[in-house]
């Protein structure tokens, strides 16, 4: 592989440490400090793990999970758990003193950063073949048409409903197929004197992560924040705002704060992730799901949270032997099964493995459908020029949102500051 050197690899660092910095875990959960397992080394030594996952110790299920993989693969794991951020800075810091951990599992929107850093390998190189992967997943961890991890599952967003609110306003869901028809819903929430919707439109990844089906479902792309689609999308959400079909809070609410508003039985909808099932099956009110629906029809693409088991580059290449058996172990049909029920929020990223959940947990077939529709951040070879584009348009959403600007001359700037930032 073409590697930067090392004085490339320091300079890429500390400006993918600032932009990475902006991208917040657009996954479900609590964050901490970090965890150790399987310290002392046996038969084929110890292998190195990174992951994100500080809320899962040592005795919980996903440690004994990783563990299980090691003893099948010969080796014992030492597993280190990090906040996201902090994993990625870390893990681009271990890349530049040339100590990287064996395997870590990376948020997708990362992988590209220490793949661009030169810190990866490619799954090509490794021997591993991503072809059953769905390409819609996989494409999230591509840069210049190499994969470089495989994505150990995948969790995405759609619209929960209080089906208490809509019974009572005359709302079926299944009438939900495009903007028209949801924004007729509201209207009769509206009218049964209930709140209508709440999501989350913070100055943050999570705003951009959650206005991404809004956009992507009127037909905007990345690259031109300010066109035509882009702003019926950003219309949208602040002519909800402007008429209290959405409150004014969703312009400070995080994805959790959003749910707490729907935990409270209020709102008749609000978009939230995979991670939220467990909480939403010990809601006070009986609960569903929609899909977010397309301007003009059809599901919506959402984006891809989630992360990739990646190969970082290794001075002792025998050492990829055993790593090969650990991702083996963790990516097969029933390994990734055992992902999705261990964290109660994972779909499976591949047909085979969506098959075999949906065996177990059939409730599970809405967020199947929306897994298998979504769309990596990063991809369209966008790689690290998304987090630029990200904070361009959360800032554009922000400023319409509150009336600073219109939805229009928001996204014009928008644009304007991400081809700025990217050099496109």
């Amino acid at each position: 592989m073409n590697r930067p050197s090392m004085s490339t690899r320091a300079a890429v660092f500390g400006t993918a440490v600032l932009a990475l910095s902006a991208l917040a875990a657009c996954a479900s959960a609590p964050q901490g400090g970090g965890t150790t397992t399987g310290a002392t080394a046996s038969g084929g030594g110890a292998y190195t793990w990174w992951d994100p996952y500080p809320q899962h110790d040592a005795n919980s299920a996903w440690a004994k999970r990783v563990n299980s993989c090691g003893q099948q693969a010969g080796v014992t794991i030492q597993r280190t758990a990090y906040d996201t951020t902090a994993l990625t800075n870390q893990a681009l810091l271990a890349g530049q003193e040339g100590n990287a951990p064996d395997v870590i599992l990376l948020d997708n929107p990362a992988v590209s950063t220490l793949a661009d850093a030169g810190m990866l390998t490619t799954m090509s190189d490794f021997g591993l073949d991503t072809s059953r992967f769905d390409k819609n997943l996989i494409a999230a961890g591509e840069l210049d048409g190499k994969a470089y991890g495989i994505p150990i599952g995948a969790n995405t967003l759609a619209l929960y409903y209080n089906k208490k609110i809509l019974d009572d306003a005359g709302v079926d869901p299944a009438s939900i197929k495009d903007w028209a028809s949801l924004n007729a819903a509201l209207k009769k929430v509206k009218a049964a004197g209930k709140k209508p919707i709440t999501f989350s439109a913070i100055g943050t990844e999570e705003g951009s992560f959650q206005f991404l089906p809004w956009f992507w479902g009127a037909g905007a792309q990345l690259t031109q924040l300010d066109s035509p689609q882009a702003v019926e999308a950003l219309s949208q959400w602040t002519t909800w705002v402007k008429d209290g079909t959405a409150p004014n809070s969703v312009i400070s609410n995080s994805q959790n704060t959003t749910w707490e508003e729907f935990l409270t039985g209020e709102f008749a909808f609000a978009e939230n992730g995979t991670w939220q099932i467990n909480s939403a099956a010990k809601a006070d009110f009986p609960t569903g799901i929609v899909q977010i629906p397309g301007k003009d029809g059809g599901v919506a693409p959402t984006p891809t949270g989630g992360e990739f088991i990646t190969v970082p580059v290794q001075k002792d290449t025998s050492r990829y032997t055993a790593t090969k058996k650990i991702l083996e172990c963790m990516t097969t049909p029933e390994g990734l099964v055992e992902t999705g029920t261990t964290f109660a929020y994972y779909i499976p990223s591949t047909a085979e493995g969506q098959k075999a959940i949906l065996d177990k947990e059939p409730t599970l077939k809405p967020w199947v459908e929306a897994v298998q529709s979504a769309k990596g951040r990063t991809s369209d070879n966008l790689g690290t020029k998304y987090p630029k584009i990200s904070e361009a348009m959360w800032t554009a959403v922000q400023k319409s949102l509150s009336g600073a600007a219109s939805p229009a001359d928001a996204l014009k700037e928008a644009q304007a500051q991400a081809k700025q930032a990217t050099g496109n």
